[in-house]
């Protein structure tokens, strides 16, 4: 199945930027093309990194558990991007767990062939540093807002993040095209569902967010960004 996948599918994702045509070529007739239904797992954490990769279509969310049992919402992953990279980062397992959370295609790869794809396209290697920096920084600022600031411009950060990430122009603002529950928003900024709920029903009459059931739109990006930077 794999040599019918058309190199178009992934020549303008950034992981696949300024690669030759050959090498892409080659790399993608490795690819082993995988089809996820709502809920499907991709990997669960703490099992052996056999595997990186891509996602094509759809939406994952990737989760880590603490030692009690306790589950935090990492990041969501949308198309174009990398994802599973432990062995490319030499961790022998993966991290967290990775989910669709829509109908999704995933493509790939056995995690032994990275340093074959590495070797044959350096840029590769760049592209996928790049990814892996801004997913630091990532951390990083999440770290800081959870150690410096106050829960509401926490969770107003989490969700200016997710309209970067996926946010989609619609005539009620900018949606964030990713199924998305409240409990979600509230792992992701180390808050309570209930404080998350009191928080969305202010900004919306405030008309800085609208939508509905697992449905995000950020009806005021500038209002929202000055709240997160404790201006509003």
């Amino acid at each position: 199945m794999a040599h019918r996948l058309d190199s178009s599918l992934i020549k303008g994702m950034h992981l696949f930027r300024e690669m030759a045509d050959d090498s892409m070529e080659r790399m993608l007739q490795a690819a082993l093309p995988r089809r996820l239904d709502s809920g499907g797992i991709v990997f669960v954490q703490g099992e052996e990194a056999r595997h990186f990769f891509v996602l094509l279509d759809g939406r994952l969310k990737v989760t880590q558990s603490n030692p009690a049992g306790e589950q935090i919402v990492v990041r969501h992953v949308v198309p174009g991007e990398l994802f599973g990279i432990a062995r490319a980062i030499r961790r022998p397992d993966y991290p967290g767990t990775a989910a669709a959370v829509a109908e999704s295609l995933v493509l790939a790869w056995p995690s032994a062939r990275w340093d074959d794809f590495v070797a044959e396209s350096p840029v590769l290697a760049i592209n996928a540093l790049q990814t892996v920096g801004q997913r630091l920084q990532e951390a990083h600022g999440r770290i800081r807002e959870l150690s410096t600031e106050e829960v509401e411009r926490r969770v107003a950060h989490a969700v200016l993040r997710l309209m970067s990430q996926a946010g989609r122009k619609t005539d009620e603002g900018i949606a964030i095209d990713i199924p998305l529950t409240r409990r979600d928003i509230a792992e992701m900024s180390g808050t309570t569902l209930h404080t998350v709920s009191r928080l969305l029903s202010s900004w919306q009459e405030r008309g800085l967010v609208g939508g509905g059931r697992k449905r995000v739109v950020v009806a005021d990006p500038h209002g929202l960004f000055m709240l997160a930077e404790g201006k509003g």
